[in-house]
C-alpha cells in the first residue's frame, strides 16, 4: 500500500481485563482512604493526649502524698492515695481565710450574674444591629470591636477610680458589672450572627396574626437566638469564672468576697507552694466549668454552626 498512511490500532482490552483494573484502583483508593483516616484519627489521638495530660497529672498529684509530690522518680498515679490536700482545701488551714466553700460561692454567683446580664444586654443590642437600620450603625460594630482590642487590666486605673466615689470597690456588684462590660462587645457581634440567620417573614407573619412585639420576641425570636445564648454564654462564664486581676485590685483586703483565682494564690508561701492542695483546689476549680458545659453541650454545637452561616 504505496502513498497511504496506515494507523495501527491496538486492540481493546477483554472487559474482564477492564473490570479488574477498576477493582484494583478502586482497592487502592479505599486503602489510600483508610490510611489517611488512619493517620488523621493518631494525630486527633496524639493532640488530645498532650492536652489531657496537664489535667490528668493534676487531678493525680491532687492524691498524691507529700513525699510522692517531691519524689525524684515522678509516678504517673499516686502509689499512696490520700485524702489529706482536699482536706486542707477545703477547711481553709493553709491560708487561714476559712472554707473553700465561701469563695466558691463568690465565682459561682460572680460568674451566673456576668452571664445572665451580658445575654440580656447582648440580646437585646445584637436584634437592634441586626433588625434595625439607623445611622453609624456601622461605626457602632466596628466601635465594639475596637473595645474588644483593648486589654482590660489597661483600664484598671480608670475603672478603679470611677467605682471608687460609687461605693462599688471591696463589692462583688463591682466585679459583676466589669465582667459584664467585657463581655459584651464580643456576646454582640456573636449573637448579631444568629439574629441576622433567622428569616424575618416569621415575624412579620406573626405581626400579620395580631401579635405584638412582646410576643414575637419572647415566642418567635427567643427560642431560636437559644442556641447562640449559649455558645456566647460560655464565653462569659469563663471570662468571669477565670479573671483574676480584677478582682484583686478591685476586692483589696475584703477577705470574704474572694473568688477562687485569688484564694488560690495564698497557697504560694513565703517558703515555697503547697503543691498538694494547689491541686487539689485546682481539681475542684475546674468542677463548675465541666458542669456548665456538660447542661449546655447539646446546644453548643448548634450555636456555634449557626452563627457561622450568615454575618
Amino acid at each position: 500500500m504505496t502513498g497511504t498512511d496506515v494507523t495501527a490500532t491496538k486492540p481493546a482490552a477483554p472487559p474482564a481485563v477492564r473490570a479488574r483494573s477498576r477493582g484494583k484502583a478502586a482497592t487502592r483508593t479505599r486503602v489510600a482512604r483508610r490510611a489517611k483516616a488512619a493517620g488523621l484519627n493518631g494525630f486527633g489521638l496524639l493532640i488530645a493526649l498532650i492536652t489531657l495530660f496537664p489535667i490528668f497529672w493534676m487531678v493525680s498529684t491532687a492524691f498524691k502524698p507529700s513525699q510522692e509530690i517531691f519524689s525524684l522518680t515522678p509516678n504517673l498515679l499516686p502509689s499512696h492515695p490520700t485524702l489529706s490536700n482536699f482536706h486542707q482545701a477545703i477547711s481553709g488551714s493553709v491560708t487561714g481565710f476559712g472554707s473553700i466553700w465561701l469563695f466558691f460561692r463568690n465565682s459561682i454567683v460572680v460568674s451566673l450574674s456576668t452571664v445572665v446580664i451580658a445575654a440580656v444586654l447582648a440580646l437585646m443590642a445584637a436584634v437592634a444591629v441586626a433588625r434595625f437600620r439607623f445611622r453609624m450603625r456601622t461605626s457602632v460594630l466596628i466601635l465594639l470591636l475596637i473595645v474588644q482590642m483593648i486589654p482590660l487590666q489597661a483600664l484598671i486605673i480608670a475603672l478603679f477610680l470611677d467605682f471608687k466615689p460609687l461605693n462599688l470597690l471591696g463589692t462583688l456588684t463591682g466585679l459583676v458589672l466589669v465582667y459584664s462590660a467585657q463581655a459584651l462587645p464580643v456576646t454582640i457581634w456573636m449573637l448579631r450572627n444568629f439574629v441576622a440567620t433567622i428569616p424575618k417573614d416569621l415575624e412579620e407573619a406573626a405581626a400579620i396574626d395580631g401579635a405584638s412585639a412582646g410576643k414575637i420576641f419572647w415566642r418567635i425570636l427567643f427560642p431560636l437566638v437559644a442556641p447562640g445564648l449559649v455558645a456566647t454564654s460560655i464565653f462569659a462564664f469563663i471570662t468571669a469564672y477565670n479573671e483574676f486581676i480584677v478582682a484583686l485590685t478591685f476586692l483589696g483586703q475584703n477577705h470574704p468576697d474572694y473568688t477562687l483565682p485569688i484564694y488560690l494564690t495564698y497557697f504560694f508561701g513565703l517558703h515555697g507552694a503547697e503543691w498538694g492542695p494547689i491541686m487539689a483546689v485546682s481539681t475542684m476549680y475546674t468542677i463548675p466549668v465541666v458542669i456548665f458545659f456538660l447542661i449546655v453541650r447539646r446546644r453548643l454545637v448548634g450555636g456555634l454552626v449557626a452563627g457561622a452561616v450568615k454575618g
